[in-house]
């Protein structure tokens, strides 16, 4: 973990680790209130400043879901090689019985041509039901 925020050209801090673990500690997207309980007592503008950081480095991406459901998860590792440029071929996809949101790795992206628009990027959405819901 710290190598990867050495990487990224960040400072080593205990609060950057912490909240830097609680991502690679879960298989699923998270909720910012979801990183305040899981990290107790803090004080949430070092949140926000440090949850813009790591968006801004390229450590993690937000997701936006229909019905305004916010998220956020782990980067791939060559995400963010470009300042403020994240680059991801998955989708996110949100299971209707749990609500969760997950990134889920892809074998191919649809090519899509529109006659007189410039795509620069796009994201893929999907809802359906997750495998722990499934059983």
């Amino acid at each position: 973990m710290d190598d990867l925020l050495i990487a990224k050209g960040l400072r080593l801090t205990n609060f950057r680790r912490q909240v830097l673990s609680i991502f690679f500690n879960s298989d699923k997207a998270i909720a910012v209130s979801e990183l305040e309980s899981e990290l107790g007592e803090h004080d949430r503008i070092t949140l926000y400043r440090t949850i813009k950081t790591f968006i801004d480095k390229g450590l993690i991406h937000e997701i936006v879901m229909p019905g305004d459901v916010k998220k956020l998860a782990l980067c791939n590792a060559s995400c963010g090689e470009h300042a403020g440029h994240h680059e991801h071929n998955h989708l996110h996809f949100q299971c209707k019985s749990c609500e969760e949101v997950f990134c889920v790795e892809v074998t191919s992206l649809p090519d899509i041509h529109l006659n007189d628009y410039q795509i620069d990027e796009f994201e893929i959405q999907a809802k359906g039901t997750c495998p722990k819901c499934k059983l």
